[in-house]
């Protein structure tokens, strides 16, 4: 394995521009394309990246009549430069706003169920009191949240965490219940309230194969020695809903999204008897007590706060039919 000292030496051998010439060469496919586009000679471009493959004792192009084609070295480059430069970018963007009165960033990752159910309220009320903190968020699968956070790309993560989050903390930060949604007048509808199995008898639309519902959903029915007779996967509640209106399935999604999602289908929901079907929404974090000021005003402010409350609202949410 390199030494702390290798490290530390390759990235002072590595330059920047010269990096910035080698995705230029890659987009354009040509030195003499890049050089004009960069403003640079062509041979000046030319001796860069001859240094650039020294420095890494490697080649990275192959170079003929028509330009230029990538070699399998430089195709690796390619994916770790543009990483690189878009951390620079992004690093420049965020100390630019300290300059203009922003004193704090947070990178928060979090799941569907929890940005459509809670944040716009949580959030919103947080720049109020804190005008002059930026929250930078992003939506993922609850998986992919956790890996964020571990990995350093995300601050504070928010999720489902029941399929285990490695060495990570957590805190509690809301509920919620998931619910069968179907069509109105469905022969589910007067059951009242049922196990899970009671729906694989139907078609399913579910959300995206990696979520924490679907999984959920998954280890439901093969824990009955069943399967999902899954119709379509879609990435949002909202298609979820058109999907279920327009007769192509069931489906599962948090009680209290769908009690928002006003004019999304002529739908109703079922109450689910499975223990799976409460889940827990946690704060996730590498360590919470070494999080940067900004986070930790954040982490208190969701954890202090009840949940929003919903306006009362029908049981069944309307949509006019699909035109033909």
């Amino acid at each position: 394995m390199p030494t702390k000292s290798s490290e530390r030496n390759f990235a002072r051998r590595i330059d920047l521009t010269s990096l910035q010439l080698f995705v230029a060469v890659c987009e354009l496919g040509s030195i003499g394309k890049a050089a004009e586009r960069e403003f640079i000679a062509a041979s000046a471009v030319s001796k860069r990246l001859s240094d650039l493959e020294a420095t890494l004792d490697t080649p990275l192009l192959y170079r003929h009549t028509r330009g230029v084609d990538l070699t399998p070295a430089g195709e690796s480059l390619l994916h770790h430069a543009r990483s690189v430069l878009f951390s620079l970018e992004k690093m420049q963007g965020e100390l630019s706003e300290y300059a203009d009165g922003v004193r704090g960033h947070v990178r928060v990752h979090a799941s569907i169920s929890a940005i459509v159910q809670f944040l716009p309220e949580d959030l919103g009320a947080f720049i109020r009191r804190h005008a002059e903190i930026k929250i930078d968020l992003e939506e993922h699968l609850s998986t992919e949240v956790v890996r964020a956070v571990q990995e350093g790309a995300a601050d504070l993560g928010i999720c489902n965490t029941a399929h285990g989050t490695g060495e990570l903390q957590t805190q509690p930060y809301r509920s919620d219940k998931l619910v069968l949604i179907v069509p109105r007048g469905h022969e589910l509808c007067g059951q009242g309230a049922i196990n899970f199995a009671a729906a694989l008898d139907y078609d399913q639309v579910g959300l995206h194969s990696n979520s924490s519902i679907y999984l959920a959903m998954r280890q439901a029915a093969a824990a009955v020695g069943r399967t999902i007779r899954l119709r379509i996967h879609v990435t949002g509640l909202d298609a979820m809903c058109r999907m279920i209106h327009n007769g192509l399935g069931v489906g599962v999604m948090p009680q209290r999204a769908f009690e928002l999602m006003h004019g999304v289908g002529e739908l109703e929901s079922v109450a689910l008897l499975d223990d799976w079907a409460t889940r827990q929404i946690q704060l996730v974090a590498r360590d919470f007590s070494t999080l940067p000021l900004t986070a930790r005003l954040l982490v208190d402010h969701l954890t202090q706060h009840p949940p929003p409350r919903l306006r009362p609202a029908a049981a069944t949410v309307e949509l006019a039919p699909s035109p033909a």
